[in-house]
């Protein structure tokens, strides 16, 4: 009877705030969050994982903290919201880490099934090869094909190799793998995969072939990221207890954590593909798809006349 009351209390604070969210979409999510945790709980007869599991359900003080305007608190609210952490983010990505219509790759230990490499999708290369939905630096499509925490050695035709002798092949598998599963980490999911209209028929340079059939993720289908793009704008931001302009800036950075992932059809002249993209009004981090150009001669050369002069000085 005891734990039946702790979790009713823990509910009812846990509603009370989310009613105070300024937006449908998150008091609709996380209501149906404190329904399913409490719900967990209270069918739960170890006292031990009771407690784990209300703990988890027990977000007061985050909302809290929320709707004093706190705005890491609030960016982790988002963050949950929208699957850029927690179990909604592996939900998104978990379609685009296998392409069931890409053929298998031969296994590079033969007539060990095992020992296949993993498969790229077309979706996944484009995010990770984008700085727009790269918590890191982008990668190039080399580093697919060939990670860099490879030695050179495991190039056959490479000097290291036939100096060496053969890299292993077990080795290699498992740096493969390894690579594959840090770097899908560093991904922002898509919400959705859009599809970009392709030219009505007889337009110049239309491609007349039925396009590829595009998957369904995450939240096809409903009006999700149209809604959260229209809350960055004035007029339709509103908020009880927090100003109005603030709420705008929040929802803008996380448009700049949310990528668009569209497919766009084949033309005549062109092959079809993956673009990813952020809308148009996002805020997007200062370190975010940015890196340095190489440095060339003159800068080389600039650089070491400024240091000479500073240590003469």
């Amino acid at each position: 009877m005891k734990h039946q009351q702790a979790i009713a209390s823990v509910y009812r604070s846990y509603i009370r705030e989310i009613r105070r969210l300024p937006h449908t979409y998150l008091r609709r999510v996380f209501r149906l969050k404190a329904e399913d945790g409490c719900r967990a709980a209270l069918l739960t007869k170890c006292d031990e994982r009771r407690t784990g599991k209300l703990k988890r359900v027990s977000k007061a003080r985050l909302f809290s903290s929320t709707n004093s305007g706190n705005h890491q608190a609030f960016n982790r609210i988002l963050d949950l919201a929208y699957g850029r952490v927690g179990r909604l983010r592996w939900e998104l990505m978990e379609p685009l880490l296998s392409d069931p219509n890409a053929p298998l790759p031969p296994p590079i230990i033969p007539s060990k099934e095992s020992s296949r490499p993993p498969v790229y999708s077309q979706e996944l290369t484009a995010l990770l090869t984008s700085g727009l939905s790269r918590r890191k630096r982008p990668l190039v499509p080399g580093d697919l094909s060939f990670p860099p925490i490879l030695p050179e050695r495991a190039d056959p035709n490479s000097s290291d190799a036939q100096i060496l002798g053969p890299f292993s092949k077990r080795r290699e598998v498992n740096a493969r793998w390894k690579y594959f599963g840090q770097e899908w980490k560093k991904v922002l999911p898509p919400l959705q995969i859009s599809v970009l209209p392709s030219r009505k028929v007889g337009d110049q340079g239309s491609d007349l072939r039925t396009p590829i059939a595009v998957r369904k993720i995450g939240f096809d289908g409903t009006t999700v990221l149209e809604e959260l793009v229209q809350l960055t704008k004035p007029k339709n931001t509103s908020g009880a207890f927090l100003q109005r302009r603030w709420l705008r800036r929040r929802y803008q950075e996380l448009l700049g954590r949310l990528p668009i992932l569209t497919f766009i059809p084949a033309q005549t002249k062109k092959p079809g593909g993956f673009s990813v993209s952020l809308a148009s009004n996002a805020l997007k981090a200062r370190s975010q798809g940015r890196s340095l150009p190489c440095a060339t001669d003159e800068d080389v050369a600039w650089n070491q006349k400024a240091s000479g002069e500073h240590v003469r000085h």
